[in-house]
């Protein structure tokens, strides 16, 4: 029962008694939450704070919204271990959960000053331009803006769009395997883009990812921006 009058407020008090579910598996992984109307019935309370309380829920990584579907419970949070060999699919298959990924846009431009010299080119040398969103159970995890030798990696975009895999669009190139040989990490908030393509709030927390990938004799092959969900992930260093 909610305890009125007491000067918490109503929508927060509906936010905990549906964690304290999740926590007791009234509401396990993947569950689907009562609709609003469900929920407002329920408790005695308005839409608007059962809204209210659904969206803070949302906004710390708790439920995940599907439009037309309903709410539902999240997973907890992906280990996502940084090393030598970084490979996405690898990471979220071992924590049994499914990857997979979409090509959003791409493009052939000139190197960057950033770019070239992470790829170890002359400025304005061509590189192809691939924004990419990476999900585990259909769940948004990451997307990342990605630039590769486009004189070395000409069909890229096509095998990633097939495979939704660099490493098979690498061995697609004849790169048999490679490894991370760069890595910064941070942290920001998330502007719009952020937001539409990991379906969280503006504002949330958003861990940033710089790294480099190299072939096995040490030739750069891919520089990446990334951004992860801050409360869908959590990164480790090994």
């Amino acid at each position: 029962m909610l305890a009125r009058g007491k000067g918490i407020a109503m929508w927060r008090q509906v936010a905990e008694i549906l964690e304290a579910g999740m926590v007791d598996g009234t509401w396990t992984t993947g569950a689907r939450l009562p609709t609003e109307a469900e929920l407002a019935l329920r408790f005695g309370v308005n839409r608007h704070t059962v809204r209210q309380a659904l969206r803070d829920l949302s906004e710390r990584g708790l439920v995940r919204a599907q439009q037309g579907s309903g709410t539902y419970v999240e997973r907890p949070p992906l280990t996502y271990p940084i090393g030598t060999r970084t490979r996405f699919s690898d990471i979220v298959v071992a924590q049994a959960r499914e990857p997979s990924g979409e090509l959003l846009a791409e493009a052939i431009e000139p190197a960057s000053p950033l770019v070239a010299e992470a790829l170890r080119l002359a400025p304005g040398t061509p590189v192809i331009r691939l924004e990419t969103t990476r999900r585990a159970d259909g769940v948004p995890i990451s997307w990342a803006v990605s630039a590769f030798p486009a004189d070395r990696f000409p069909d890229i975009a096509r095998v990633y769009r097939e495979t939704a895999s660099f490493t098979a669009a690498f061995r697609a190139a004849g790169v048999a395997d490679y490894v991370r040989s760069e890595t910064r990490i941070g942290a920001r908030i998330a502007d719009a883009i952020d937001a539409e393509r990991l379906e969280i709030a503006v504002g949330r927390p958003v861990i940033e990812i710089d790294c480099v990938n190299a072939d096995l004799d040490g030739r750069p092959i891919q520089w990446a921006r990334a951004r992860f969900a801050g409360e869908r992930v959590r990164v480790t260093v090994t």
